[in-house]
């Protein structure tokens, strides 16, 4: 695939998940915060929406033989560890990497400063890694395709199904009108000071 292609259409799926941040206004501090004390569910549902997405496009470009699958290495003790760290800092900022460039969009100006120190704590994590890997470990890289013997696509259409469903069942749960508000239209919610 030639390189140019791809650039653009990185940038084409940007924009549309741009657009899909925006238009549910999940990048929101309010939102982000309801998501973590379990009170409000919008923020997993565009998320899991995003995956089963995500997860078509790729066993169908993996399928026609289009991409080439580079798995990393499983590191339990590194992702509990990464994953507690990302959600105190979601919490205590209210954003998250992937939210705050929507938060510049809309104005907020602290998505600035949140922006920054995730670059610093990026290079930090960058710089500190030696330090850490023999504590948190590694394993081969395997996939459920090796352990299975399945194909990839076939493993991750599947896996793209019971997340609908469980999107399906989420929704039925709570729905979202119920959580953002039957008259919600994306409007009058502007950036705070």
């Amino acid at each position: 695939m030639d390189l140019l292609l791809i650039v653009l259409l990185g940038l084409a799926m940007g924009l549309l998940f741009g657009i899909a941040l925006e238009k549910s206004r999940v990048f929101e501090p309010g939102m982000i915060l309801g998501q973590m004390r379990l009170q409000n569910f919008t923020m997993v549902k565009v998320f899991v929406s995003a995956i089963v997405t995500g997860l078509i496009v790729l066993a169908c470009l993996h399928g026609l033989g289009i991409v080439t699958l580079h798995p990393k290495a499983l590191s339990v003790g590194a992702q509990v560890l990464g994953g507690g760290l990302i959600g105190v800092g979601m919490v205590v900022a209210g954003a998250c990497p992937g939210t705050v460039f929507a938060q510049i969009g809309a104005g907020y100006k602290d998505a600035w400063m949140i922006l920054l120190g995730g670059l610093v704590g990026a290079f930090a994590y960058g710089y500190a890694l030696p330090l850490f890997a023999p504590y948190v470990g590694g394993a081969e890289k395997m996939t459920y395709a090796d352990i299975t013997g399945w194909p990839f696509w076939l493993l991750a259409l599947g896996l793209a199904a019971l997340l609908f469903v469980g999107l399906i069942l989420l929704e039925k749960w709570r729905p979202s009108a119920s959580e953002i508000g039957a008259e919600f239209d994306g409007r009058g919610c502007g950036p705070q000071s």
